[in-house]
């Protein structure tokens, strides 16, 4: 008995004992297999990921600055700068480095005109890098370099500079501070014209202090590619003067003129006054919206009625069709019916009996009411989208306006009475020059546009620019048609003050009445072209709300003329 009970005993008192053993062993083999992972892990870490490693902690050691790209530059078709780089400074501080504040913060003041209160606020913000001020001219950074204050830095930046400062503003478009295109040209060639950024590294101690022993180690930036425009400067500066003239003569509120080469599209010349000073194209104003106004680009962004120059566009609908011929006559009594409603001539005693040919001269509205007739509401349409009027022209400036018109469904009889000769429906200045274009160039419809190619500092191509041109627009026939009745417009109609002997021009004039009616507001419009056989250039005057005389042929057809006698000499030769 006593045995047993002993045995009992000493079973019963070696249980904890094993339990602790075994928990134990199992602790032990924890212990070795988290052990086993970590090597295992630190091997991998050390081994296999020694490179991502080390770039973390340099990164945590390297201060970076930005070095900006000098922009291309933006060339006429000439090679004469319109838009360039000059260079200019950003200073900053690192507060870490800073050994004086006190001289460093009056430094700052004296040399860069800031008070003292932004001064102090920068050089004792604690941070790695702050921006004290941007655009510093040149001497002014060399001579806050010469200090030599630690934490101090000056990084040298660029600045748009446009050497002629207002010539073509609402094309060219002006940049941001960050020196990124904002809008026009600037804008949509940002991606050509902006370059690559480079950068400066520097390595710190763990305190951000720049160490001695280490050399910054830069990546150059790259230079963005040069812009060549269609743009002429000799054409764009005497229509720039030519618009300014006009504007004040005629006491409008705006002078717009476009010149393009009517066989390519290439975009020659385009004025908007007033125009704003491309160098500060804010002028102290902060209301977005008068901003907006002020940059606009009416030639492109905004619409009107077209009003008698669009009859061009109705004669060659006529002629194409056949549901007219030269030999067609209308007699005109100053005033037509249509539906429930009058329509007058501008010429309230009539034209009498008139040619086909003699309708255009005299831009008869009872005349193009009758030939829109025989065209067809669906003819119509289809010759407005032929000759480029229903699509944006795809110009390559953002901001394109698209045509406001009747549903071809919703058109009846009076709507397309007015339409044919040019009212109740909206286009843009360029959508019409365009659909001339396509008139007498022998039916092509081009696409209008500024850019031409990009090049480098050597002039060498880097990339040229195609655009679209669908043949056939209308037929050759037609257009020549066109072009001799267009022709005697300018030399026997309404056109006759665009004439200018010794020179083959044709071209039509409009006087557009502005919403609402009655306002007694116009816009005066016309559009000439030279030479009739071969048009090698095409030119468009719009002067918005003039004062006194309105009418198209006595104020804007004069306009087109004096700017031919200057540039077809040149243009032509």
């Amino acid at each position: 008995m006593i045995k047993i009970i002993n045995k009992d005993y000493d079973s019963y008192n070696r249980k904890p004992y094993m339990r602790h053993r075994k928990k134990l062993i199992a602790s032990i083999i924890c212990v070795c297999v988290a052990s086993l992972v970590l090597i295992i892990k630190l091997v991998m870490v050390m081994v296999g990921q020694s490179d991502y490693y080390t770039d973390r902690a340099t990164q945590l050691h390297e201060r970076q600055r930005s070095i900006k790209a000098m922009r291309g530059q933006i060339l006429d078709r000439n090679g004469v700068v319109l838009a360039s780089s000059k260079t200019v400074c950003t200073v900053s501080v690192i507060h870490s480095q800073i050994e004086d504040s006190e001289s460093v913060i009056s430094m700052l003041v004296k040399e860069l005109g800031i008070d003292e209160a932004t001064a102090r606020k920068r050089v004792e913000k604690v941070s790695s890098i702050e921006r004290v001020k941007s655009n510093v001219d040149k001497e002014t950074g060399d001579r806050i370099r010469n200090y030599n204050y630690p934490g101090v830095k000056v990084d040298e930046d660029y600045k748009r500079y446009y050497p002629f400062g207002s010539l073509a503003s609402k094309v060219i478009g002006f940049t941001g501070g960050d020196n990124q295109g904002i809008v026009g040209l600037e804008a949509r060639y940002e991606k050509y014209l902006s370059g690559s950024a480079g950068r400066i590294l520097t390595i710190t101690d763990a305190w951000g202090v720049e160490l001695d022993e280490y050399q910054e180690s830069r990546d150059e930036p790259v230079k963005g590619e040069n812009l060549v425009l269609s743009l002429d400067y000799n054409i764009q500066s005497y229509a720039t003067q030519l618009a300014e003239k006009t504007m004040m003569s005629c006491q409008a509120k705006s002078v717009s003129i476009i010149a393009m080469n009517p066989q390519n599209g290439e975009i020659l010349a385009m004025v908007n006054t007033p125009e704003y000073d491309l160098n500060d194209p804010y002028g102290g104003e902060t209301d977005m919206n008068i901003l907006n106004a002020k940059w606009r680009n009416f030639c492109i962004n905004d619409t009107y009625e077209p009003g008698s120059i669009f009859k061009m566009v109705t004669a060659t609908a006529a002629l194409e069709t056949g549901a007219c011929t030269l030999s067609d006559h209308y007699s005109c009594g100053g005033k037509t019916v249509v539906a429930d409603r009058t329509i007058r001539c501008h010429k309230t005693t009539g034209h009498g009996s008139q040619t086909f040919t003699e309708t255009v001269m005299n831009s008869c509205n009872p005349a193009f009411i009758e030939w829109g007739r025989r065209v067809g509401v669906t003819s119509f349409y289809k010759y407005l989208g032929k000759l480029g009027l229903l699509s944006k022209t795809g110009i390559d400036v953002a901001g394109e306006a698209s045509t406001i018109i009747h549903k071809q469904e919703n058109v009846g009889e009076v709507e397309l009475a007015t339409m044919s000769f040019g009212q109740s429906f909206q286009i843009t200045p360029m959508q019409m020059l365009r659909a001339a274009a396509a008139i007498v160039n022998g039916g092509n419809l081009v696409t209008p546009h500024f850019g031409i190619k990009t090049v480098d500092d050597n002039n060498q191509v880097i990339e040229n620019f195609d655009y679209n041109i669908t043949e056939g627009a209308i037929e050759k026939e037609t257009s020549n048609t066109m072009k001799d009745i267009l022709r005697q417009v300018v030399e026997n109609g309404g056109g006759k003050h665009a004439y200018i002997e010794g020179f083959s021009i044709g071209g039509k004039t409009a006087t557009s009445q502005k919403l609402p009616r009655g306002s007694g507001k116009y816009i005066a419009s016309f559009i000439g072209f030279s030479t009739v056989d071969e048009p090698q250039i095409m030119a468009m005057c719009l002067i918005d709300e003039p004062v006194g005389a309105y009418y198209g042929g006595t104020i804007a057809a004069p306009v087109i003329r004096e700017l031919f006698e200057n540039v077809l000499p040149y243009a032509l030769k």
